[in-house]
């Protein structure tokens, strides 16, 4: 019997696949000159996971309509922009982690600066892919890529991940405050789940009541997935994460759990969610994948 539930899981499988597909045409293959690099890349590219980015770009175009063909270049981008994250938050000079996603990480096998180069291309193979339109392109279209373009930049700049980052580096072994907890969070891991959602949606046309209904729930979201990072890196064991599980309290991190402690961080994400859903209320039934994507965030175990 399907379920609801089942239905959806079964949908974003699916869809998941879609994006490892296009994931592959978008990169050289892996023995293409210089191979170590293009091995280097997929490893951590295609050493799983859930594709939570490009799932929210694919949904937020499609609660307002777009076509799935002009939103994967953003979705893959994304993914490939939260991968290069991930490479380089692990090197010995940022997180120093030796385990993601299961399996070794990239300078482990690679080394330090095979690991760096891969993120590096991983980044620009993001912008080039989303500045890679084909001739025939009408002028709206170019326009609402180049606006997703700039959303997406602008996430992984020094106002978003890269600035989160430099917080959360900064910020080790001090005493932060809440507010300072919020703005490290939304910036880190926030504006690039964020980008996700208002990408798609500009992509498909979206303005407006519809654009502003879709922000909102971005940011609830963003900030609702690393509250859920938080605990889950507090109460979980590494074989669960497919990471070294309690390096936040070891590296004497600011987390929603230091600073409020477990229950209180778990009401925290509930209210988050709370809030992602009543955004999309009056977006109808198109808008169903994004609030179940929503529910998905706060209540997975890893």
């Amino acid at each position: 019997m399907t379920t609801p539930a089942s239905g959806f899981h079964a949908a974003l499988e699916d869809r998941r696949r879609q994006v490892e597909a296009a994931l592959d045409r978008a990169l050289p293959a892996e023995g293409a000159w210089p191979a170590t690099i293009h091995r280097a890349v997929r490893y951590s590219l295609f050493a799983g996971g859930k594709r939570i980015r490009p799932q929210l770009v694919l949904a937020a175009g499609e609660a307002v309509g777009g076509d799935p063909a002009e939103l994967m270049p953003l979705a893959c981008a994304a993914e490939m922009i939260h991968t290069y994250s991930l490479i380089h938050d692990d090197l010995p000079a940022m997180d120093d982690d030796d385990l993601r996603r299961g399996k070794p990480t990239s300078h482990k096998v690679f080394g330090e600066a095979i690991a760096i180069l891969a993120g590096d291309a991983l980044l620009t193979r993001a912008f080039h892919l989303m500045a890679d339109l084909d001739g025939d392109q009408d002028g709206p279209r170019v326009a609402r890529r180049l606006r997703a373009s700039a959303i997406l930049g602008e996430a992984c700049g020094t106002s978003g991940l890269i600035g989160g980052q430099v917080m959360d580096l900064e910020s080790e072994g001090k005493a932060v405050t809440a507010a300072e907890l919020e703005r490290l969070h939304r910036a880190k891991t926030g504006a690039l789940l964020g980008a996700c959602v208002r990408g798609g949606a500009v992509l498909a046309g979206a303005d407006g009541a519809a654009l502003e209904r879709l922000d909102r729930y971005a940011h609830a979201v963003g900030l609702a997935f690393q509250v859920v990072d938080d605990v889950l890196d507090a109460t979980e064991a590494a074989e669960q994460l497919g990471k070294t599980a309690g390096k936040d309290a070891a590296a004497s991190k600011a987390t929603y759990v230091s600073l409020h402690g477990v229950e209180t961080a778990r009401r925290m994400a509930r209210e988050l969610l709370d809030e992602a859903l009543a955004a999309l209320v009056p977006l109808g039934a198109r808008a169903a994948t994004l609030g179940l994507l929503a529910r998905l965030i706060v209540e997975r175990r890893a």
